[in-house]
């Protein structure tokens, strides 16, 4: 019997919560959620660099899952905040498993959107033994691609966003907008970095929804919000999401086996539809669902709503 479509459930509260050293440098926040002995899922937020929130929590019958989330290195509670060193993709898959190992965990879903779609794949595909399922949105998949359509491509369709971003660097420099912005959020003073993170940040923002959403783009101003998204997005840039060119798609065959659900906007202007209609040409059965009236924001009433399904249709996969 088919279930009634319904949006996030409601608010719940932590079960428990801490502060996990990772090195010498980072340490890991992490939450709990829901229902002690449940299964478990594991949320994996966007960015790099966005951090975890309350609401996201609500993608998750609380009545039935063990909900884990965490800040990854450099974001959100987890500290130092915006830091780049020893900061890459095979780090944060290790501070998974570290995570998983503290909490006791076998075998969880991975539910994860934009960068938190990459990341979920990039460990899956590592670990695949430790994967009961994989809920994706808004499909990234670290190419030089994807990477140079936010930095120019996202104009197009959002002309007057990136005419602000890009102004905001010198004339002379907008050759290399990347370059230009990892110098200025590399500054030691906070007027330098957290200004260039802002606009950054903003852009982001103002590119993630269907239709304008003011109360969205201010989120991404907060200056707490925009220097750990900003920092660490563009270092992930640069170094090409610290991924081989091509990589997740080509190890897609590790991924056999695994149940996923890819849930995509239509006019999602951040990652296009194009890499979640390759990713399941690579992983044919995942379960494809362009939502038609959404763009990138998990938050938009459509892709809720779709993500809501796929959760509760992974309910009992183990």
């Amino acid at each position: 019997m088919t279930r009634p479509q319904r949006d996030l459930f409601p608010s719940v509260h932590t079960q428990d919560q801490g502060q996990l050293p990772l090195d010498d440098r980072h340490t890991m926040y992490w939450e709990t959620a829901g229902k002690p002995d449940g299964q478990p899922a594991l949320f994996l937020h966007g960015g790099p660099g966005a951090g975890a929130s309350a609401d996201h929590r609500r993608f998750f019958d609380p009545e039935h899952y063990y909900t884990v989330l965490f800040d990854q290195r450099g974001a959100g509670r987890s500290t130092p905040l915006g830091e780049t060193r020893d900061n890459t993709t095979q780090h944060l898959i290790q501070d998974i498993e570290t995570l998983r190992q503290h909490l006791g965990i076998e075998r969880w879903l991975l539910f994860g959107g934009s960068w938190g779609s990459t990341l979920a794949l990039a460990y899956a595909q590592a670990h695949p033994e430790r994967v009961t399922g994989l809920v994706l949105r808004g499909i990234f998949l670290g190419r030089r691609s994807e990477i140079r359509w936010f930095l120019t491509g996202m104009g197009a369709f959002c002309p007057e966003a990136w005419d602000r971003f890009a102004s905001y660097i010198p004339e002379a420099e907008r050759g290399d907008l990347l370059r230009a912005y990892c110098t200025r959020l590399d500054d030691p003073d906070p007027e330098i970095h957290v200004s260039a993170a802002r606009a950054w940040s903003t852009y982001e923002g103002s590119c993630s929804t269907l239709l304008p959403s003011p109360e969205t783009v201010a989120a991404f101003g907060d200056a707490r919000t925009a220097l750990g998204l900003a920092r660490l997005e563009a270092h992930y840039f640069a170094h090409n999401a610290f991924l081989e060119e091509g990589q997740l798609l080509r190890d897609a065959g590790r991924l056999h086996g695994i149940p996923g659900t890819i849930v995509q906007g239509r006019y999602d202007v951040i990652c296009p539809p194009q890499s979640a209609w390759e990713l399941k040409q690579a992983w044919p059965q995942a379960q494809h669902v362009i939502v038609p009236d959404a763009g990138h924001s998990a938050m938009e009433p459509g892709i809720r709503r779709a993500l809501v399904a796929a959760t509760q249709r992974m309910e009992g996969v183990k």
